[in-house]
């Protein structure tokens, strides 16, 4: 059996981005976990008598910190890094950016 392997690509793309997708619903079944994990003591219980507050409090929490940390992350630059160590590690990028040095410095010395 042929397979085509820019199908496979595609179907890699597809699932990579389904992946952040199923990484919010997982949050969200966190949260459910985590309240009845709580429900026994005094502060689990206000939480599940008042989850019309509650929950809402806790999912406007939730888009806060994620702001917060996505504006950190920015910042500091952690993600561009990672990108960098990990072009760095890919053969196929790694030559990509070779390549593209010797074509700046080819471009540089014909200037001269």
């Amino acid at each position: 059996m042929k397979v085509n392997k820019s199908t496979l690509i595609r179907w890699k793309i597809y699932i990579d981005r389904a992946r952040m997708y199923i990484g919010y619903i997982q949050f969200l079944m966190l949260i459910v976990v985590f309240i009845n994990s709580i429900k026994g003591n005094t502060y689990g219980r206000l939480l599940v008598d008042y989850s019309f507050i509650s929950i809402p409090l806790l999912f406007i929490v939730f888009i806060g910190s994620s702001l917060a940390l996505g504006y950190f992350d920015s910042k500091l630059g952690i993600r561009s890094e990672e990108m960098r160590n990990m072009s760095n590690a890919n053969p196929v990028q790694r030559e990509i950016l070779e390549t593209i040095r010797e074509l700046k410095e080819e471009l540089k010395n014909r200037k001269e």
